[in-house]
């Protein structure tokens, strides 16, 4: 879309009464109007007479007279129409008046129809273009003279020249239809159309608009420089400022008041300037008072606006958070953690209570073993351990052999206290590969661990019991499988199950697994090889190494293994241990006080015995 403006400072609507402009005596005054490309399309019909056509070429003539014409000022074109259109001239086609001039002195009415319309498109697409010397960003005008009502539809032809940039004026002669005038002109139709009885009135545009086309008004016509605004006067004018800015000494340019740089203002901490005005506002932390002057701190501990959990610290609209003594701040720097829950909370623990950060656990002494409700000491009876078995699934095992391995497994299950929060289970079987048949964590119960027992399939081929020890310390007891924190002191047990002789070397994880806390078993049957076995048990050997030759015997091993996992209730017969065979000095105290105390029992009856026996010997006497 081309720029739609006005010829010397004002809408186009003047180039409909652009006529003879009356000249100074001796000087012809030309109206400096800027670059325009100008077409006139004139109607040459047959009800134009000869001679008022003559007239209608006077009237372009006159306008020409008025105008600053050149290539880089203003171009010219012509178009007559009547049933058909013709070019008399182009926009390139003259430079100069004398040219345009006579050019439309050569002109030759056509003397036929009144079809507008196809005019009108003959304009827009063709004269209006870049080939016929139509500049870009200069506007667009054109001016229609007709004497009639058109005989094809301008309407919507009009209404796309217009979209197109096109400023158009109609001027009506005679028999001219006003509602198609009102159809072809751009708005507004008071400054576009133009409606007058004759051909002979036509001039009376130019003394009807002559000052208002071209005459003297200096802010509309000069470069006045007024930045803001400019007041004409008779052969003057002056410059004003909008309200809130002061005129500078150029008397042109304009500069905002600026009340807060002056210190024309009130206001507490912070004045927002705006031109010849002012407002308050408050730094940060601070909010501004009713009197939209003053300011008041923002406390947002006192008003809640806070997330802490125990302590708030204020400053002028920020906060920050702390913690009452124990207690630690969270990387959130809002809530708080206990850091010390035993001196805080009854912690039930029977022996000793241990802080960690939100929490605790309790701990037994040693040669106690923390029981199931995670605050009580006990023995093995109710003791939690982590038991992993490793099963040999090799091919020398066979079938039916395996399935009194399984037997054997479940032996030592029923022999204990298996619950989430008690013992855990699992089992791992290998032959040239390893797999979990089940992990600590998978079962609660003693009857589902035999239920899965019972599902394990054989692996037959080698025996690769290293490999199978590496698996139960890297992954078995991992706290993944189900393996309970070291923290809280449950014994790890591993029990190897193997009928022959490591195709690998068990050297290795033998060692890790008993530096890693792991209690380890060793259960041989057949040719399994003692040397092995011996290398796979904990200390003392004796207690956690099993051999026998035959598969059939190894529910007495299952039998055998409860007491020593369990040593303290394997016969219910008092016994003195020898405090070299105990697991700590601990276990060796609490064993000989418990027989002494029944000693100490039976003596006190013997001696009751006795005095009854010396009574009645006295008595006979």
């Amino acid at each position: 879309m081309r720029p739609v403006i006005g010829l010397c400072g004002f809408s186009l609507l003047s180039l409909a009464v652009l006529t003879t402009a009356r000249p100074k005596a001796g000087t012809e005054q030309k109206c400096k109007s800027g670059p325009v490309d100008l077409v006139f399309l004139i109607d040459s019909s047959r009800s134009v007479r000869p001679h008022e056509f003559e007239t209608m070429r006077k009237f372009m003539i006159d306008i020409l007279n008025t105008l600053d014409i050149g290539p880089d000022a203003t171009r010219v074109g012509v178009v007559q129409y009547s049933s058909q259109v013709r070019s008399e001239f182009s926009l390139k086609a003259h430079g100069n008046l004398d040219a345009m001039v006579k050019g439309i002195n050569q002109i030759i009415p056509l003397a036929q129809g009144t079809m507008t319309g196809l005019a009108i498109k003959y304009v827009m697409n063709a004269a209006f273009t870049e080939e016929e010397g139509d500049r870009p960003k200069v506007p667009n005008v054109a001016v229609i003279v007709t004497d009639g009502r058109p005989q094809d539809r301008v309407a919507e032809v009009a209404a796309e020249a217009r979209e197109k940039g096109i400023e158009i004026y109609a001027v009506g002669v005679a028999r001219a239809d006003m509602t198609s005038l009102r159809a072809m002109a751009s708005p507004p139709f008071e400054d576009h159309v133009f409606l007058v009885e004759s051909f002979d009135l036509i001039h009376q545009f130019g003394l009807q608009f002559q000052d208002k086309l071209c005459g003297v008004d200096l802010c509309l016509e000069s470069d006045h420089g007024c930045e803001h605004i400019c007041e004409s006067s008779p052969g003057s004018y002056h410059c004003l400022c909008l309200p809130g800015y002061t005129l500078n000494d150029d008397g042109k340019t304009c500069t905002a008041i600026d009340l807060c740089a002056e210190g024309k203002h009130d206001c507490e901490q912070v004045c927002i300037s705006s031109p010849g005005s002012f407002s308050c506002d408050c730094n940060k932390g601070y909010k501004l008072n009713d009197d939209k002057k003053t300011c008041s701190t923002i406390d947002l501990c006192a008003e809640g606006k806070h997330e802490c959990e125990q302590i708030c610290i204020s400053a002028p609209g920020v906060y920050t958070c702390d913690c009452n003594k124990g207690f630690k701040l969270n990387e959130d720097k809002k809530t708080c953690t206990n850091m010390d829950l035993c001196n805080t909370v009854e912690h039930g623990c029977e022996h000793q209570c241990v802080s960690t950060p939100g929490s605790y656990y309790c701990i037994c002494p040693e040669g106690q073993l923390l029981q199931e409700d995670g605050k009580s000491c006990g023995t093995c009876k109710s003791a939690n351990i982590d038991l992993v078995l490793l099963i040999d699934g090799s091919k020398s095992v066979r079938p039916q052999n395996f399935e009194l391995v399984k037997k054997f497994v479940n032996q030592v299950v029923d022999s204990l206290d298996v619950s989430a929060h008690g013992t855990r289970v699992g089992l791992v079987q290998y032959s040239s590969r390893v797999r979990t048949e089940f992990p600590l964590n998978m079962y609660h119960t003693a009857d589902e661990i035999k239920a899965a027992v019972m599902k394990v399939e054989y692996m037959e081929k080698g025996t690769m019991t290293g490999l199978a020890l590496k698996h139960m310390v890297e992954n078995s007891f991992s706290e993944a499988e189900g393996a309970r924190p070291l923290s809280r002191n449950i014994p790890r047990i591993g029990l190897v199950f193997t009928d022959g002789r490591s195709q690998d070397d068990i050297t290795e994880f033998a060692k890790k697994a008993k530096e890693a806390g792991i209690t380890m078993y060793a259960v041989g049957v057949g040719k399994a090889v003692e040397d092995e076995l011996r290398e796979i048990a904990s200390e003392p050997v004796e207690k956690h190494f099993y051999y026998t030759t035959d598969f059939s015997a190894i529910s007495t091993i299952a039998e055998n293994l409860k007491l020593n996992v369990c040593p303290e209730e394997s016969q219910g017969e008092i016994e003195v241990k020898d405090p070299c065979a105990c697991e700590s000095l601990v276990e060796f105290q609490q064993a000989t006080m418990s027989s002494l105390e029944q000693l100490t029992q039976k003596l006190a009856g013997m001696t009751a015995r006795l005095e009854q026996l010396e009574n009645q010997l006295l008595s006979r006497k």
